[in-house]
């Protein structure tokens, strides 16, 4: 079993419906024996050129476990399916499965606006 690193984007317009495709997919990693470390969706984020003129599409981040010729099924069903817009596997060498740079950093600006509304309440 080999570990993969794997963000996709999703049409913004099935942006609601992102649970229950991730759930789809979270099933035929099982399906396929895989175990999945780590999933974060980063919500809707802004493209850094329009694709198919889109400029918003919705972030899935995942790392699994799986073996390579089930990750090339993955990536074939990636390719037909329509809600997809992007995507990109990755092969990592090890499995990751703390907090992403981008969630931290989500957090983290989170955090400050909270307390810099909490000053002004106070």
């Amino acid at each position: 079993m080999r570990h993969y690193e794997i963000v996709f984007m999703i049409h913004p317009d099935k942006s609601e419906k992102s649970n229950s495709i991730v759930t789809n997919y979270k099933n035929i990693i099982k399906k396929f024996s895989g175990k999945i470390h780590r999933l974060e969706d980063w919500g809707k984020r802004h493209l850094s050129y329009p694709i198919k003129k889109l400029k918003k599409a919705h972030y899935i981040l995942m790392n699994i476990e799986i073996s390579k010729k089930n990750i090339k099924k993955i990536e074939n069903l990636f390719k037909f399916d329509d809600s997809v817009i992007r995507n990109i596997i990755i092969s990592v060498k090890k499995a990751i499965s703390e907090v992403s740079a981008i969630l931290k950093e989500n957090n983290e600006s989170l955090n400050k606006k909270e307390s810099i509304v909490i000053k002004k309440i106070n």
